[in-house]
């Protein structure tokens, strides 16, 4: 696989905003809450984000997809500049990225097909049978392809989370985000989690992924990075793990 860099921090600080909104307000009075980030990730890279609650993790990844401003430092997604990058681009920066959220956000009145429908044409899919084809490939891929009339209250928790996979796959992302995404889910049902992103992985995707699920890193080893006294650091699984 070609080596490409597709996240890039640099001397990054990360704020809580809070209720503030301009940059000045944010950077005077809001919450420090990472100093001094860098962070380079390649195509097809699993990289876990691994530290305690209110360690940063959240926030981080909050940056990368653009939720939370960064105003300090250069930081690079998927070939989008977040220092230079306008609200109205924001959206184009999702379509290049995938998002994993732990509490799946599922549109709840539509089915899991739906679900998936909706996204393709907010993301400007327009030629019905192209979308129905990658609806059909990204089902597959999460093995939900019997499951395309269930309502996500039909679907267990597990089901779910595939179900947001597939739609974080939709527009063959260049990395995917993942907050804490076994972090709901049994162990079993976990396990085939972590072997979709390994396959994502090994497809070219880089995928990032926050957990505190240990018995994960074990059974999947990868680089892992440490959140820890408002800074990161690379550390070495074995050795963290005792």
């Amino acid at each position: 696989m070609e080596k490409r860099e597709v996240i890039r921090l640099k001397k990054v600080s990360i704020y809580h905003a809070g209720g503030y909104r301009t940059e000045k307000a944010i950077l005077r009075e809001g919450e420090l809450v990472l100093s001094d980030i860098d962070l380079r990730v390649e195509r097809g890279e699993f990289v876990y984000l691994i530290g305690r609650v209110g360690s940063g993790k959240s926030s981080l990844l909050k940056t990368l997809y653009a939720e939370v401003p960064l105003l300090t430092g250069e930081g690079t997604i998927a070939g989008f500049n977040l220092r230079k990058l306008p609200r109205r681009e924001i959206p184009y920066l999702r379509r290049r990225i995938g998002i994993v959220f732990q509490d799946y956000q599922l549109l709840t009145d539509r089915n899991v097909f739906m679900n998936l429908y909706y996204v393709m044409k907010a993301t400007g899919w327009k030629r019905e049978s192209e979308i129905r084809e990658r609806i059909d490939q990204v089902l597959s891929l999460v093995d939900l392809s019997a499951k395309s009339y269930k309502m996500p209250y039909e679907l267990s928790g597990g089901e779910q989370q595939r179900l947001v996979i597939a739609r974080a796959l939709l527009n063959d992302p260049e990395v995917l985000l993942a907050d804490e995404p076994t972090g709901n889910l049994d162990p079993v049902t976990a396990d085939g989690i972590m072997r979709i992103f390994r396959e994502v992985a090994e497809r070219g995707c880089a995928v990032v992924m926050s957990t505190h699920n240990t018995a994960l890193i074990e059974n999947y080893p990868a680089r892992a990075v440490l959140f820890a006294q408002g800074r990161i650091r690379e550390v070495d699984l074995k050795e963290q793990l005792g």
